[in-house]
């Protein structure tokens, strides 16, 4: 493992520390689902994913650290759906906002687990650069299957810096406006009205 992150997949060279490190993200996964932010403990999560807690802090210096590579695992397996299933839309805006649309639900069907993950996210620091980067990537994924039109040949990956300055917009403001959400600011049909009006305006003419 370099640096102070967590080890990602690819550091990983065995089986036997794949699935290790998979029943700790399900570990933290469940105790999230089941109390929010504060209910995980890195204690609890070693408990339940049956490993020792140095093990666990080898895998993940932190709750911060753990909570984010849960957001990069969760965001993954919605961008995977979404390739696999095209969004609908006449335009890259009504095909991007059926992609938030569809994402900020299933988010929303988890509080609790919403709450832990955003928090997360909005604390972590430099030393969680490494996880970050794999939310971000994900992130870009998801946008990018509304983004481009189904038949583009490039797919959802190389994203041109035109793409990539739009995903950070339109990612920007939706974290602010689940921010939002998870602390009462916003209801979940001020979420949706309010991405609706951004993703329109940003991507007006293309």
């Amino acid at each position: 493992m370099s640096g102070t992150g967590s080890p990602v997949d690819d550091d990983l060279g065995t089986v036997a520390q794949r699935e290790r490190r998979q029943r700790i993200l399900d570990a933290a996964t469940s105790l999230a689902s089941e109390g929010g932010f504060e209910r995980v403990q890195m204690r609890a999560v070693a408990v339940r994913a049956q490993v020792a807690l140095g093990t666990l802090y080898r895998y993940f210096p932190s709750k911060i650290h753990l909570l984010v590579s849960v957001l990069g695992e969760q965001f993954a397996h919605a961008a995977d759906a979404l390739v696999r299933t095209r969004p609908p839309g006449r335009t890259a805006a009504d095909r991007v906002v059926h992609v938030l649309a569809r994402t900020t639900g299933s988010l929303q069907r988890e509080p609790h687990l919403t709450e832990a993950l955003t928090r997360a996210y909005v604390f972590a620091d430099a030393s969680v650069a490494r996880e970050i980067e794999v939310v971000t990537a994900q992130v870009t994924r998801m946008l990018l299957t509304g983004l481009r039109s189904p038949d583009d040949p490039r797919g959802v990956g190389d994203p041109d810096e035109h793409e990539v300055a739009m995903v950070k917009v339109i990612g920007d403001v939706w974290l602010a406006s689940l921010v939002q959400w998870v602390t009462g600011r916003l209801s979940a049909a001020d979420v949706e009205s309010s991405m609706d009006v951004a993703v329109r305006l940003l991507l007006r003419g293309d």
